[in-house]
């Protein structure tokens, strides 16, 4: 059924076709729909349950911040058979966001580009809605940014407010100092400011507590952040976020759009950084990054990922994806002898 419809969605704007998904999802919710979708989509088998940072997941495959920005949709990806949703970024402030046009398309590279800037209702708005909203039967996340009229100085004070009014209905939340389109915000990754804002975040008593890495940082700090991840007990590490660099490959012309890229351009290099993590913590690890069919899932499980999520391969293989992906994961636990997800985690790790 999504290749008659995907068509017709490409011909629009990709956020307007974002909107578009985002209120018929919001529709399946009203209408008493949720039951025959999850009978259709939700693939059921204890193979694929894990329980990760005390939190139980029925399967490993979930929705990467970005899809639903400003918690509306739980519900629906449930239903769709997703194992989790991270929603978000939400900021302490309201915004706008960047300009449009924000999101391109790269059908060619099967990729993303977005200089969205997290735009988003604000935590004030989200907190409420995840407070009043319907629980899911699924793990809800919160992804954490910086406003943008927030001075770097005052970060900390800024992701603080916004935990306040979202951690209570959150199952997890995930500090975000990696987008590349909020102005300065990647410096935070530097381990003083990022020591302080996951500090005070850790007085407060957030937990789980994640925090997000970019792919374009060093090894070296990367291993700081993982090094600080450890020093501060947090709960684990997301690998990665969108990245700034353009492979010489890269066929579409949207290319040269300015953000962050993300899809299977991003895969191989997202799945050696969840390697490099897992390697030196034995923290969990979110994989994250070129992720459209279960074998880019199982690669990323056996690199060391105990969740894994994705947002382009949703918007080019539809609906189908979170039941395609389980039922393969299904089949290669079976190959490979294994008796559940987690006896794949690291499977391939030295």
């Amino acid at each position: 059924m999504y290749g008659a419809v995907k068509p017709l969605l490409f011909r629009l704007p990709p956020e307007t076709a974002h909107d578009v998904v985002v209120h018929l999802l919001e529709a399946s919710q009203r209408v008493g729909v949720l039951g025959a979708m999850g009978r259709h989509f939700v693939v059921e088998d204890p193979r694929l349950q894990t329980e990760v940072f005390d939190v139980s997941f029925p399967n490993p495959v979930g929705v990467a911040a970005g899809f639903d920005k400003n918690a509306r949709v739980p519900r629906a990806l449930a239903a769709l058979g997703f194992g989790h949703v991270e929603v978000g970024g939400v900021t302490a402030e309201a915004q706008p966001g960047n300009p449009r046009p924000r999101l391109f398309r790269l059908p060619e590279d099967q990729a993303l580009v977005n200089r969205m800037g997290f735009n988003n209702q604000g935590a004030d708005a989200i907190g409420q809605r995840l407070a009043s909203a319907k629980t899911p039967e699924i793990p809800v996340g919160v992804n954490l940014g910086k406003s943008k009229s927030t001075p770097l100085e005052e970060a900390a004070d800024d992701y603080l407010y916004t935990y306040e009014r979202v951690g209570d209905h959150a199952d997890f939340v995930v500090v975000n100092v990696s987008s590349p389109n909020t102005p300065g915000l990647r410096d935070l990754q530097d381990r003083g400011p990022l020591e302080t804002i996951l500090g005070t975040l850790v007085d407060a008593g957030a937990s789980p507590l994640l925090v997000k890495v970019s792919p374009d940082l060093h090894r070296d700090a990367i291993a700081d952040v993982v090094a600080l991840a450890d020093d501060l007990d947090l709960d684990g590490i997301v690998a990665t976020n969108t990245t700034t660099t353009r492979d010489d490959g890269l066929q579409n012309p949207n290319r040269a759009q300015e953000g962050g890229l993300s899809g299977k351009p991003l895969e191989d290099r997202a799945t050696e950084l969840v390697r490099f993590v897992a390697e030196r913590t034995d923290r969990p690890v979110v994989g994250v990054g070129g992720i459209f069919t279960a074998e880019d899932a199982y690669e990323k499980i056996r690199a060391g990922a105990s969740l894994v999520q994705l947002y382009t391969g949703l918007i080019y293989e539809g609906p189908t994806i979170a039941r395609d992906i389980n039922r393969g994961l299904l089949e290669r636990l079976e190959r490979d002898g294994f008796e559940s997800i987690e006896d794949a985690v690291g499977a391939d790790l030295e």
